[in-house]
């Protein structure tokens, strides 16, 4: 691990965060070598970070022992490279057991998962989180989503506990989440505390969060369609608008609708993609179910129409550039 705080590496991210699917063999266990190569590729493709085990990597359905020697492997194959970030979750004692699971790993912090099932109140919202952080000396991110809303209130209270240090809205409330940003840059001014975009297929509401400020969030496209991904985060960052209506009407708004299609495809969907490119990660464990023949077909289409246009993309810069240079020569 680096020494530099999780925050500081985080803010100044260059790239989408990745969050790795995790890679089953044919008997249904563990393929670490092949979670290894998806890490690997993902942080040679420009990932900021990497969440591991976290929603997309199924959490809900690994073992600790798993969770465990996934996290591990994310750690080495990073390499310090950039920050390793591990889910936590379930009720507050199984949220501690991960946490120092996490740290044993190595990893450089954690993402607080909502809690199990349950409809809690702010305070004992308030109380797990807090709990949580005081088991380990992790950086802790917040996730807030399904059951977990948080009041600015609460917000405020948990911004005030040193290692937690930030907040992941799944939610889309964006007026909750503008009152949110206003209250911790309020009462805590100063606080290096950061929000991201948690949102499945954060890219569609990209404008939207950036509009009130978040930049970070979380890219599911980034696991089987780097050079997407990677082109839409360029063009969102640098304010090329076109180049963004082009991605998300062609593409991202297409995969939108098609995850739409069947329950569990923000996860399923995605592994499907990674296998897609050549890397056979497995199908995902029950209680989620694999996409259709149909979806699948569907799926191929859109990647190679967002494929097409990232090239088309490419070609038009690279056209303009030579037509500006050819200008400043006969000039």
């Amino acid at each position: 691990m680096t020494s530099a705080p999780l925050a500081t590496r985080l803010s100044g991210a260059a790239g989408p965060l990745f969050f790795p699917v995790t890679a089953y063999g044919p008997d249904g266990g563990l393929d670490l070598d092949a979670f290894r190569a998806h890490v690997r590729q993902g942080v040679d493709a420009g990932a900021a970070a990497v969440f591991a085990c976290c929603g997309t990597g199924e959490f809900h359905a690994l073992t600790q022992e798993e969770f465990g020697a996934c996290v591990a492997a994310a750690v080495e194959e990073t390499a310090g490279r950039v920050p390793v970030v591990a889910g936590a979750g379930y009720g507050t004692a199984l949220a501690v057991q991960y946490a120092r699971i996490a740290e044993e790993a190595g990893a450089d912090g954690l993402l607080a998962l909502p809690p199990y099932l349950v409809l809690a109140g702010q305070e004992g919202l308030s109380r797990h989180y807090a709990a949580l952080a005081a088991a380990t000396t992790l950086d802790v991110i917040v996730y807030q989503r399904d059951n977990v809303v948080f009041t600015p209130e609460t917000v405020v209270e948990l911004a005030r506990v040193e290692n937690i240090v930030g907040l992941k809205d799944g939610g889309g409330d964006l007026e909750l989440i503008q009152r949110i940003v206003s209250a911790v840059r309020t009462e805590l001014p100063g606080r290096d505390f950061l929000f991201f975009n948690g949102l499945p297929t954060a890219e569609l509401t990209g404008l939207a969060y950036r509009g009130i400020g978040i930049t970070l969030y979380s890219s599911a496209v980034f696991c089987f369609a780097p050079e997407i991904a990677g082109a839409f985060h360029r063009a969102l960052t640098t304010g090329d608008d076109a180049t963004v209506d082009r991605l998300l009407d062609g593409f991202y708004r297409p995969l939108v609708e098609l995850r739409a299609k069947g329950r569990g495809y923000a996860v399923s969907l995605v592994k499907a993609g990674v296998r897609l490119r050549g890397l056979d990660v497995g199908e995902v464990r029950t209680p989620l179910t694999e996409p259709t023949a149909a979806h699948l077909e569907e799926l191929v289409g859109i990647i190679e129409r967002g494929r097409a246009l990232v090239a088309d993309r490419a070609t038009g810069s690279g056209a303009e550039e030579n037509r500006a240079t050819e200008g400043q020569e006969s000039a």
